[in-house]
């Protein structure tokens, strides 16, 4: 069984943790402008946490192939009003904070963030991996090629599973040379990928578990779901449950969501599940 050391306790990882999304941001691709305001992000928090979120992941800057940069400024601006109601009204809540940037991650581990969830494996900004490691925080590692601007023009891997393998492996060689060991690992669904790329990644879920890392999967709203069906990111929740049942079944610890109640049921007989063989 995997745990998070989150300050003055060990978080237990089993059964999976749902970690719910809360986007302070304009333009994020399906919730943009729904939390802007700390009064929103707490609403936002709550019926999360209602419908059975375990966690929340707060993000400042959206990621989305395209999205253009926010500057340093903006994103502390959106950011702390939010997270320092959430974990006022929250306190024992496990809360992360989506972005690339060690000065925000400082800030933010400052006013009460748990850990960071890192959409770069460090690449944005160099100051990250030593905030990271001064805190002595949890770090969710996470697979990307480009950045958000460039990811999705025509990505291209020799072998995708193979390729994020050794992503994986070489980044927490380099990890544990700065003194960091307490890491996640998130393919990064949607992340200079295509549909197939995806869904290759998805297969090899088991294999990831190789690694004996945690693994945390955020596929909730992306176009790997929407573009086959001919949908839209509001109209493909069956199709994420049938995803997010795949991602239990090959050992996830953490599914980041939108939409936390289906996902609350999975969890629940997942344990039927297992405790039925």
């Amino acid at each position: 069984m995997f745990f998070l050391r989150l300050r003055d306790r060990l978080y237990p990882l089993e059964p999976p943790r749902i970690l719910g999304i809360v986007n302070v941001t304009p333009d994020s691709f399906s919730d943009g402008g729904e939390a802007l305001t700390p009064e929103a992000a707490l609403r936002k928090a709550e019926t999360l946490l209602t419908e059975g979120a375990d966690m929340l992941d707060l993000g400042a800057v959206s990621t989305r192939p395209g999205a253009p940069d926010v500057p340093l400024e903006e994103e502390l601006n959106r950011l702390l009003p939010a997270l320092r109601a959430v974990r006022r009204a929250f306190p024992t809540v496990p809360l992360s904070v989506d972005t690339y940037r060690g000065e925000v991650a400082r800030i933010a581990l400052e006013e009460g963030a748990d850990f960071i969830n890192d959409i770069s494996g460090g690449a944005f900004d160099p100051t990250l991996w030593a905030v990271v490691a001064h805190y002595r925080v949890p770090y969710v590692l996470m697979h990307i090629q480009g950045t958000p601007q460039t990811m999705q023009q025509n990505p291209t891997y020799t072998d995708v599973v193979q390729d994020v393998w050794y992503y994986f492996v070489q980044k927490l060689n380099a990890l544990r040379e700065r003194g960091i060991e307490e890491v996640l690992l998130d393919p990064g669904i949607g992340f200079g990928k295509t549909v197939a790329h995806n869904y290759a990644l998805l297969r090899a879920l088991p294999r990831f578990r190789q690694l004996g890392r945690p693994l945390l999967l955020g596929l909730s709203r992306k176009s790997l779901l929407w573009r086959p069906l001919g949908s839209h990111p509001k109209g493909v929740l069956w199709g994420a449950t049938a995803l997010h049942w795949h991602a239990l079944q090959a050992g996830v610890s953490i599914l980041r969501v939108h939409d936390p109640a289906p996902v609350r049921q999975l969890v629940q007989l997942r344990t039927v599940w297992n405790s039925s063989a």
